[in-house]
């Protein structure tokens, strides 16, 4: 026999494999250690749990979550008394609304991967060592055997190719 609780149990479960890719990306978008990320993520589905809402559709849902994400993460900040790094978070909520869609950013992650794919030479081994090997702009210089302003041209260049790119894939 199905209880109130057996249902319950089954929608925050189904919520949280719909929702937590996106609510863990949009906490780290917001400035959150990976690890307070999987904290406050997990904090939020509690809430949820603990204050049911009506799940009308996934937008709203996501709004719903993202709120309470973003208010978790502010009160341990201040708990912490560091300041949030984010300035305007109406302009920060604008701009997670482009990149989530529907998909909670999966289509804009894709198109991100497949545009990374196609970068070659020194623009390919400058994204590497910056943003997976975390090489500092000298470190990289080094390595290229470029100058670190010419390394900075370079990534400039190269997230100015791979923007356009994203749009170019999102928009076809």
């Amino acid at each position: 026999m199905s209880t109130d609780t057996d249902h319950l149990e089954r929608d925050i479960a189904q919520l949280t494999r719909d929702h937590r890719p996106g609510l863990w990306r949009y906490l780290r978008f917001l400035g959150c250690s990976p690890d307070l990320a999987d904290d406050l993520a997990q904090e939020t589905f509690v809430a949820a749990m603990e204050h049911p809402f009506e799940d009308h559709h996934w937008k709203a849902t996501s709004a719903w979550l993202r709120t309470t994400a973003r208010n978790l993460y502010f009160t341990t900040l201040r708990k912490q008394e560091h300041n949030p790094v984010l300035q305007n978070p109406v302009i920060a909520e604008q701009v997670w609304d482009r990149f989530e869609k529907q998909d909670g950013g999966e289509q804009t992650l894709d198109a991100l991967r497949d545009c990374l794919e196609s970068l070659n030479g020194r623009a390919r081994d400058a994204v590497q060592l910056q943003y997976r090997e975390r090489k500092s702009r000298v470190d990289i210089a080094a390595i290229l055997e470029m100058t670190p302003d010419g390394v900075k041209t370079l990534l400039r260049r190269t997230r100015s190719l791979l923007k356009n790119c994203i749009q170019r894939k999102i928009e076809s």
